[in-house]
């Protein structure tokens, strides 16, 4: 029997509170392109991710039509590209990069993840080689996203590899000043990586994943923040946490509906479903306004932390009865260029550099698109870095910095994007040295939980 009350609440999730299917991501597998030869490297690249991508985009949105559900963005991720590059005799990473953006442009998705190295225990050749073409690629490519998996709960921290990334960001937004830094916009530093996130900009296809598959990202947070005023004001905890579930459930359901008839389409295996609340500039779209549902005066009160920890679980538990394939990130995301009542908070100083370190213990992933003045020394960057890796190492969670110093620009000032970017005020930091500590190198080891096998 139709049920007319449960097909006019998705219109309204749709229309009224911004429900969409934010990414789908085709995850492929480059290893069959290794070749001695970086010409025919290339080659094998770009036919491969033409084949295999070909129908991605317009199959999504014949969907996309037929259900009236909006897909926001469709693109690939790829095996880490240190991987595949090293086994030449003369990698050359910038002609890699160029030939992923091209194919990229060819097929028509928004971006390519997977520009990445994994390096929480030390550096191959092909990984220095990478992370030292970076800043380059980024700056010369349109399309490409770029990852680099500094630390784990099982490996510990890498912290020559941290200082690195500390350096490569600032270069990467130093090439791209003319575009406010984009190119640390598009680079992310983690820990505790996993290798089938749909989202960008850390996307790739993980090196156990299978040949190809469609990873799935579905978002909803002006879904929720509806569900949570529809309570009465006097409702308790549980019964907030029992409406956000019941939501991330049907959040979740649409998107795997849409996910398994296009991979049915693409003749690809379904992957996961990433039920990641990921917020837009739009006004109603947003992780903050939740917060405010909640009972909150503002993002940055007292008590934000506590509010993001519940919506991170209540989500996680509303999904995971939706679909038997949950993974990628999962969860709340606070970034805060992407987040029309984040970028408020943070313009009106209610939510600052510290408070957001401490929001990402219970987040989704951790520093997220924040904007820090443009000569914020590298090893203050290091410190920063490193603080967020610790942060997942001993939780035993996924955690990212993804910042971007902002060549000329001093706290207070703005860099703006646009579209899903959107804008960001550029924030103060701590001042103090954190040179001779970051300086030390070496490898922070992994914390005692980690001997559990």
């Amino acid at each position: 029997m139709i049920d007319e009350y449960n097909i006019i609440e998705t219109i309204n999730m749709i229309k009224l509170h911004n429900l969409d299917i934010r990414t789908v991501t085709l995850a492929l597998s480059l290893r069959d392109c290794i070749s001695e030869d970086i010409n025919r490297l290339c080659d094998n690249i770009y036919k491969k991710i033409t084949k295999y991508a070909q129908n991605l985009v317009p199959y999504a949105e014949e969907l996309s039509d037929e259900y009236s559900i909006p897909i926001i963005n469709k693109r690939i991720s790829v095996t880490p590209i240190s991987i595949i590059g090293e086994a030449c005799k003369k990698p050359d990473y910038i002609k890699i990069a160029k030939t992923l953006d091209q194919a990229a442009q060819e097929v028509g998705v928004n971006f390519v993840g997977g520009f990445s190295a994994l390096v929480e225990k030390g550096f191959t050749k092909g990984d220095r080689l990478l992370i030292d073409s970076i800043p380059e690629a980024l700056a010369q490519t349109e399309k490409i996203c770029s990852s680099v998996n500094v630390a784990s709960s099982k490996s510990g921290i890498n912290m020559d590899a941290v200082l690195k990334m500390s350096e490569t960001i600032k270069e990467a937004a130093r090439l791209t000043k003319d575009r406010d830094g984009i190119g640390a916009a598009k680079l992310v530093v983690f820990c505790n990586v996993p290798g089938d996130n749909p989202f960008m900009a850390g996307a790739f296809c993980g090196i156990g994943e299978p040949e190809c598959a469609l990873n799935v990202g579905v978002s909803g947070p002006g879904v929720v923040r509806a569900a949570v005023q529809s309570l009465n004001e006097k409702a308790d905890m549980s019964e907030l946490a029992n409406k956000i579930k019941e939501t991330a459930f049907k959040i979740t359901s649409t998107g795997e509906l849409i996910g398994r008839k296009l991979s049915k389409r693409l003749n690809i295996p379904f992957g996961v479903i990433d039920l990641s609340l990921a917020p837009t500039p739009a006004v109603g779209d947003s992780v903050a306004g939740i917060f405010q549902s909640m009972g909150l005066e503002h993002a940055g009160a007292h008590g934000t932390t506590a509010a993001l920890a519940m919506l991170n679980d209540a989500v996680k538990k509303g999904g995971i009865m939706a679909s038997s394939h949950v993974g990628g990130l999962s969860g709340a995301f606070i970034p805060v260029s992407e987040d029309a009542g984040m970028i408020e908070a943070a313009q009106n100083g209610y939510l600052r550099f510290d408070k957001l370190e401490a929001m990402t213990s219970v987040c989704s992933v951790g520093l997220d698109m924040i904007a820090i003045p443009g000569d914020t020394p590298t090893d203050t960057i290091a410190g920063i870095i490193a603080d967020e890796m610790a942060i997942g190492m001993i939780n035993k969670k996924t955690t990212a910095v993804r910042i971007i110093p902002a060549a000329g620009k001093k706290a207070g000032d703005s860099v703006y994007y646009g579209g899903l970017l959107g804008s960001a005020p550029v924030m103060k930091i701590n001042n103090l040295s954190s040179t001779k500590f970051v300086q030390r190198g070496g490898r922070i080891p992994a914390p005692i939980h980690s001997l559990n096998n």
